[in-house]
C-alpha cells in the first residue's frame, strides 16, 4: 500500500509540473507621452530632440544589425518619415515585459518654402522584432524660423 501511495505521489508531482514556454504579456509594442525638448527651432541650427515612452510586453523592442530600422519619425510636411536604429532594450532571447523611454534626435531641420517660419508636428511610431507596429503619437505644434 505504501508503495501505491509513494507512486501514485510522485506521478502527481511529476505531471502536474509543466513548463508554460508562453508568454502572458501583450506582444503589441505601445507608446505614449511625445515631447519635444522645445516649441521654436531655428532652422539650420537647432536640433530637434523627441523623447517618448515605450512598453512591450514581450520584450522585442530593437534590433542588432545597424540597419534595421525600426523608429519611424515622419514630418508632416514631408510625405514619407524618416527611419532611426534602435538597439536591443531586453536580451535578444528573453520574453519579459519592458518599459522606458527613448531619445530621437533630428539635426537638420529646415523650412521649405520661402517664408521666414513655418510650423510643423512630428508622428512617431516604433516596430519590434515580430514587426508588430505600437500606436502612433503625434507632437504638438513647432514653429521653425529662418
Amino acid at each position: 500500500m505504501k508503495l501505491i501511495f509513494n507512486i501514485l505521489t510522485i506521478s502527481i508531482l511529476f505531471f502536474s509540473c509543466k513548463y508554460d514556454d508562453r508568454y502572458a504579456g501583450d506582444p503589441q509594442p505601445s507608446i505614449s507621452k511625445l515631447t519635444l525638448n522645445k516649441s521654436d527651432f531655428k532652422q539650420f541650427t537647432d536640433t530637434v530632440v523627441l523623447t517618448f515612452d515605450y512598453s512591450d510586453g514581450d520584450g522585442d523592442l530593437g534590433f542588432e544589425s545597424a540597419d534595421s530600422l525600426s523608429v519611424e519619425v515622419k514630418d508632416i510636411r514631408f510625405g514619407k518619415p524618416d527611419y532611426y536604429h534602435l538597439k536591443p532594450l531586453a536580451p535578444l532571447t528573453a520574453k519579459v515585459a519592458i518599459s522606458g523611454s527613448v531619445r530621437i534626435t533630428l539635426k537638420n531641420i529646415f523650412l521649405l518654402g520661402a517664408g521666414s517660419s513655418e510650423s510643423t508636428q512630428f508622428q512617431v511610431r516604433i516596430k519590434d522584432r515580430a514587426q508588430h507596429w505600437s500606436n502612433a503619437l503625434t507632437s504638438k505644434s513647432v514653429n521653425i524660423n529662418k
